[in-house]
């Protein structure tokens, strides 16, 4: 067992909350397919890959974290809910090229996976992307600038993509009001990827 893992089993070992989905995924749900093959990648409690298995989409949940998967799995059972959850270290040679109508990734940053999560998608597969941004207001999520966007970043990671939304708000305007630590991107691959 990595020391990584061993971090993040402790991270979730005490967690009581229900998983959250990432806001991105949320206010856009009428955007995913009816049916399909989608992916949760680094899923930690599996919020996400919740509301892909509400929506009808066939599930897999990645993650380091077997203690996170194990609390996922429990949460589907309850809501008798099929995800298929998937214990392990996310390399770019594990993701399947062309396999996936949906990838949706919440606060992760592997910026070597890029290339290889586009490949992953279907032509016009859906990536649904939200992630911390250094332009932070407050200590919420990492510390270390390699886990943090810059300005603008995602749409660079994946211009081949074609862009269906993005957010960024930062430090422009009300602080109080909206989404201000993280990023939030959809992106679709066409046939010319």
């Amino acid at each position: 067992m990595s020391e990584l893992q061993l971090k993040w089993d402790a991270i979730y070992r005490d967690h009581q909350e229900t998983p959250k989905a990432a806001e991105v995924l949320l206010c856009h749900q009428h955007l995913l397919p009816i049916q399909g093959n989608s992916l949760d990648l680094a899923s930690g409690l599996g919020g996400n890959a919740l509301i892909l298995a509400q929506q009808g989409l066939d599930v897999e949940a990645w993650d380091i974290s077997s203690v996170a998967l194990a609390k996922l799995d429990e949460q589907a059972q309850k809501q008798n809910l099929s995800i298929a959850t998937h214990p392990c270290f996310i390399t770019a040679d594990r993701l399947p090229k062309n396999h996936f109508d949906v990838i949706v990734i919440s606060r992760f940053l592997d910026r070597s996976l890029c290339n290889a999560i586009m490949a992953a998608l279907k032509t016009e597969g859906l990536l649904f992307y939200q992630t911390f941004t250094r332009n932070k207001i407050d200590q919420q999520g990492p510390s270390n600038p390699d886990y943090l966007l810059d300005c603008n970043e995602l749409l660079r990671l994946f211009s081949p993509l074609n862009l269906i939304f993005y957010q960024e708000f930062g430090r422009t305007g009300n602080l109080q009001h909206g989404n201000r630590n993280e990023a939030s991107y959809i992106g679709q691959k066409s046939n010319r990827y």
